[in-house]
């Protein structure tokens, strides 16, 4: 492991921890809608908790993916520079997605609809799996929840592909799953509850003014670990 991936791991987690907001704000609706609640019954924690393996492992594969994919381009490309790039532009959306929940703005909407297509192709999995109840209804819906087009999981995944390595990309965004995976239980289990807060304009503003700290922590964390990437390159040469 190089000084740098501790870095993006913590990154990545911080950005599900304080993105948490996010996740209740833009995922409230469509888990009612897709059944992922077992209200009322005895089970419940159980289904959230398999619902979520499935959600974490979809998320380690994507970052898995796109780190892997960043490597067979980056044998054409400056990586170093590339992936250095990848986190600034992290940085920049976290920043644009705070200030949308923060006056409404709807010019990253393009984002999401830049993934609705493969979401068209993979809902009706979703769907089905959210009409089983059983354990394995539950963790195939969980295995396509990472493919929802959501913003701040792009967002991420940029900084996961930025490592150009399969292994790190996916712990990267296992990381991120995990940072979420307190507000996802919640959601999970008790997401009929949640219509007055989603609508909050507090609410709302407390997730813009929280991904903005989260911009800004993620700056900060790039310029530092530009820093250690020239200490390790001078350690190298030495």
């Amino acid at each position: 492991m190089t000084l740098l991936e501790p870095v993006v791991l913590l990154s990545a987690f911080m950005a599900g921890l304080m993105g948490s907001g996010h996740c209740f704000a833009m995922c409230g609706g469509i888990a009612g809608s897709l059944g992922a609640l077992s209200t009322g019954n005895s089970n419940s924690v159980r289904a959230a908790l398999v619902f979520n393996l499935g959600r974490l492992f979809s998320y380690a594969l994507l970052g898995g993916l796109a780190a892997g994919a960043l490597a067979v381009f980056g044998q054409f490309a400056q990586m170093q520079a590339l992936g250095r790039g990848l986190r600034l532009l992290t940085v920049l959306l976290v920043a644009l997605i705070g200030l949308r929940f923060l006056f409404s703005w709807q010019g990253l909407a393009f984002i999401e609809r830049g993934g609705s297509w493969l979401w068209k192709r993979i809902s009706p999995i979703a769907m089905k799996a959210a009409g089983t109840p059983h354990g394995g209804g539950r963790l195939l819906l969980g295995l396509t929840w990472g493919f929802l087009p959501c913003g701040l999981v792009y967002t991420v995944l940029l900084t996961a592909a930025s490592t150009g390595q399969v292994v790190t990309g996916s712990l990267a965004m296992l990381a991120f799953g995990l940072g979420t995976l307190p507000s996802m239980l919640g959601l999970t289990l008790a997401a009929p509850g949640l219509a007055s807060l989603l609508s909050d304009r507090t609410f709302r503003r407390f997730v813009g003014i929280a991904l903005l700290i989260l911009a800004a922590w993620m700056g900060y964390t790039l310029v530092f670990s530009a820093h250690l990437e020239h200490v390790q390159h001078m350690a190298g040469s030495a």
